[in-house]
Formats: C-alpha cells, sequence, structure tokens
C-alpha cells in the first residue's frame, strides 16, 4: 500500500469523527458533558467503546509480535489477561459502588473525604504523572509505525507527525469530551474487533487454512503454549505471577485511573455500569485470545514466506512489535493493508482520546475545583478548560519527543514497568482506605509516603536475585508497591475522628 493511500484514509478517518464531534456538541459542550456526557450514557455502548481504550495500538501490534519472540513468550499473555478479568469483577464489585453512592465526578475525591486534602492532591497528581507518560508512550510506538512507513516518503519531520497525530485528536475531543468519547469510541472500537477478525481471515487465506486447519496450526506450533508452571522463582512467566500481576494491576490502572472509570461513572446508575464491566470483561477476554492467534498466524505467515522479523534501526535488535506492520503494508494485499491501517488507527487514538479527556478532567476537578458549586458558573471557565486540554496535549508531545531523543530500547521496554511503580501508590491509598476504617493518617506525610515506597520497591526490584534467592519479578510487581505503601500509612495513622465510606 502507498504511502498517499495510507495518509488518504487517515484524513478520511478523521473527517469522520470530526464530524461526529461536531454534531453531537453542537448543542452541548459545557463541563457537565465534557466531564460525565450528563450521566446519560448507555451502558452497551459504554462498554464496547471502552475495549477499544483498554486495547491500545501497543496491544494491538506488540501482543501478537511477543507470540514469537525470541524470549519464548507464546500465548503466557493470556494468564495475564485472566488475572485482568478477575481484577475486572473485582472493580465492579467493590469499587464501582463507592464511586456512585460518593456521586464523583474524579474518583480521587473519595481519597480527600477519606485520608484529607494532601493525600487527594497527591493521588490525582499521581494518575497524572502515570496517564501522562502511558499514553504518551502508547502513542509513540505507533506514531513511528506512521512515520517509517508514510512520513518519512514525504520527508516529514517526526515531530511535526506527533503534532498532527495529537492536533487531530484535539480537534474531536475539546468540545465535547466525554460525550463525544463514548460514541467515536464505539466507531473505533468496530474498526478494531472487524479489523483482528479479517486479518485472520486475510492470513488463512493467504496460508490455504480453513478455520479447523488455522486453528490445528496454532495448536500444533511452537507458539500456542499458555500456562506456565515451571520454576516460579526464576521464571517471569509463570501462572501465579501472571495472574496476580493481572488482577492488581487491572484494579490500580482501572479501578483507580480516572480513565476507564470516567466512562462507567457516565452510565446512569450503578447496575448499568456494572451490567457494563461484566460484559465489556467477556469480550476483553476474547479479543485477546483473537490477538495472541493474530500473532501465531503471522509469524506462521512470515516462516512461509522467508520473511525476518525486523531490526531496530538503531540497536540492530529484532522489533517483534514491526513484524505485523511489516506483513500488513509490504506482503499482504490493499484490502488487508487497510484492514490492518484502521485496526492500528482505532486502537491508538481510542486510547489517546480517552486519556487526554481523562487527564483534563482530573486536573480541572481535582485541582481547579470546576465541579464545586461555586466555580460551576464561574464566566469563562469552559474557556478554562480548554486552555487545559491543549495544555495537556502540548505535554504529551513533549513527552513523546523525550521518548524519541532517547531511542533506547532498554529505556524504551522500561516504560511498561512504570506502571508498577507509579499506580502502586494508588493501590496502597485505596487499600488503606477501605480495609483501615477505625484510622486515617497523618496527611502531611502522605506525599513522602508515595516516594519511598516506589523506592523500596525498585531497590528489591532491582536486586531481587540477591534478597530472594534469584527470584525475578514480573507485573506482580505492583503487589509489593501497593503493599509497602499501605504498611507505611500505618506507620503514619492515627484514630478517625468521621464517619468512613
Amino acid at each position: 500500500m502507498s504511502p498517499l493511500t495510507i495518509l488518504s484514509i487517515i484524513v478520511v478517518y478523521f473527517g469522520v469523527l470530526i464530524l461526529i464531534s461536531n454534531i453531537i456538541s453542537k448543542k452541548d459542550h459545557s463541563n457537565d458533558a465534557f466531564f460525565k456526557a450528563n450521566k446519560n450514557s448507555k451502558w452497551y455502548l459504554v462498554a464496547f467503546g471502552m475495549i477499544g481504550t483498554a486495547l491500545s495500538g501497543v496491544t494491538f501490534i506488540s501482543v501478537p509480535g511477543e507470540v514469537g519472540a525470541p524470549t519464548g513468550e507464546q500465548f503466557k499473555y493470556f494468564q495475564f489477561v485472566l488475572g485482568n478479568a478477575i481484577g475486572f469483577i473485582i472493580v465492579a464489585k467493590v469499587l464501582l459502588p463507592l464511586y456512585y453512592r460518593m456521586n464523583l465526578t474524579s474518583i480521587y475525591g473519595y481519597i480527600e473525604h477519606r485520608l484529607g486534602v494532601v493525600s487527594y492532591k497527591t493521588a490525582a497528581s499521581i494518575f497524572l504523572l502515570s496517564r501522562t507518560i502511558g499514553s504518551a508512550f502508547r502513542l509513540y510506538l505507533v506514531v513511528i509505525v506512521l512515520q517509517r512507513f508514510v512520513f518519512d516518503y514525504y520527508n516529514v519531520p517526526f515531530a511535526i507527525t506527533v503534532l498532527i497525530s495529537l492536533g487531530l485528536i484535539f480537534a474531536y475531543t475539546y468540545k465535547g469530551g466525554l460525550k463525544t468519547i463514548i460514541i467515536t469510541d464505539t466507531l473505533q472500537t468496530f474498526f478494531l474487533v472487524s479489523s483482528v477478525f479479517f486479518t485472520i481471515y486475510f492470513i488463512c487465506d493467504s496460508l490455504d487454512y480453513s478455520a479447523i486447519q488455522a486453528f490445528e496450526a496454532v495448536k500444533q506450533s511452537n507458539y500456542s503454549k499458555i500456562f506456565f508452571f515451571e520454576d516460579f522463582i526464576t521464571n517471569r512467566f509463570h501462572f501465579v505471577k501472571q495472574i496476580l500481576g493481572g488482577i492488581f494491576v487491572t484494579i490500580a490502572m482501572v479501578g483507580l485511573d480516572q480513565d476507564l472509570m470516567q466512562k462507567n461513572l457516565s452510565c446512569k446508575n450503578i447496575g448499568e455500569a456494572q451490567k457494563n464491566m461484566f460484559t465489556f470483561t467477556g469480550i476483553f477476554v476474547i479479543i485477546n485470545l483473537f490477538f495472541l492467534s493474530v500473532g501465531a498466524l503471522l509469524y506462521l505467515y512470515a516462516s512461509k514466506n522467508g520473511i525476518e522479523v525486523p531490526l531496530d534501526s538503531v540497536t540492530g535488535k529484532p522489533r517483534t512489535d514491526l513484524l505485523f506492520p511489516q506483513i500488513a503494508f509490504n506482503h499482504l494485499a490493499l484490502i488487508p493493508s487497510i484492514v490492518f491501517l484502521l485496526g492500528l488507527t482505532a486502537a491508538t487514538f481510542a486510547t489517546t482520546d480517552s486519556a487526554l479527556t481523562a487527564l483534563t478532567t482530573s486536573f480541572c476537578v481535582d485541582f481547579l475545583g470546576m465541579d464545586k458549586a461555586e466555580n460551576i458558573n464561574k464566566p469563562n471557565i469552559v474557556r478554562t478548560r480548554h486552555f487545559v486540554h491543549i495544555g495537556f496535549s502540548f505535554l504529551m508531545f513533549l513527552v513523546i519527543i523525550i521518548f524519541n531523543a532517547i531511542n533506547d530500547a532498554s529505556v524504551v521496554s522500561m516504560i511498561f514497568k512504570i506502571a508498577s511503580y507509579t499506580y502502586g501508590p494508588l493501590l496502597g491509598l485505596y487499600s488503606f482506605g477501605l480495609f483501615m476504617k477505625s484510622k486515617t493518617v497523618h496527611d502531611k506525610l502522605v506525599p513522602m509516603v508515595c516516594i519511598i515506597a516506589p523506592a523500596i520497591t525498585f531497590v528489591l526490584s532491582s536486586y531481587s536475585e540477591f534478597f530472594f534467592g534469584n527470584y525475578k519479578f514480573d507485573n506482580e510487581l505492583i503487589i509489593i508497591n501497593g503493599l509497602i505503601t499501605f504498611l507505611l500509612l500505618i506507620a503514619i495513622s492515627k484514630p478517625t475522628e468521621k464517619e468512613v465510606f
């Protein structure tokens, strides 16, 4: 597929999103619509649209790529997904009812009620830091793909490509916010889900496989191992580590994250919000299984056609996350290439648009108090929200430029571990609030706790083989971080004197 064709599809795609945004936000672009979609979202639209938010472009290209990675990962990611599913159920049964009882716009309002103002600002700051870095990195990986296959052809600098990408997202989110995203993410998720199934069909067709033959080929291949029970101490892929990591990463990065919870809180009531979460969980597990199947089929296709995994232009090491775009753009027909492009674009921008809206909401509510009665009718309050939205778009631009300047695969791989360090304190804060109801904390000491706990976690992780007899951490590291935060909060606790939710 030529660069001009790819560019034309992207222009049409975003033209549709901007048109939808203008129609939806034409009559109402108030803060209530931007923050909470007027509490009138349909649960089934939220459930379906959340798939696009939860599955980023990184998932779209990296999960299939990892199936054949030299580290022998195969289908080990599905263990983590099963942990995710358990985590989603816990969020639906424990955290969502709490947020609805308190009628929250920002979920960090719970921390303010439970622990104090400083703790509240700390929790919101952790979210702003975590989501900015995580979302910028997800967008960065996909912008690299667009740069390599499109914009390099036109000699467009990388920074301009990033600005164009963020500018397009800003164009269809700055007015309607969440009200717009509920609809646009539903459309983008449709493209994402369709692209997975169509990709499987096109690859099977290229390999002359029927559905049953494809299933047997994947099953008999060297890529299909799901469960890893060997050597709990040194094996990062061990079932228990992946399940526990999946559970707690989900609780922290979904249940304690303003982004995904903001969509849930836009439903009319707790019943519809929970219905949304349970439906979303089922779809999420199935879609991830198909992503892994795509990965196995890609490697079977590459092996049959003598296609090598692309190499990193700097380190010269294999880049498994570029195998999918390499095959889609250079080895499949036009229609499969278009399907891949739409899926990748949908996965990436459904995640980033939601994140920008959540970041804007959190800052406006948690730091500017825009949900407070005395501020709701202030003049120019909507304009202030627009400036905050622009500010976070520019901040994300700077973070992406920094990632590109570093351009070191070892640093890039570490970004995914950042969530274990940044979301761990949130896990500890909420655990303390929920389980230590007879106590509160010395509020001003909480920021120090949220710095010390990740630092201790980093040391334990870096020297785990020395401290724990060759033990290697993986996603379960977030549990250690949360536990250390929890214990430190107990150390600075005192009896509470007010009613606790």
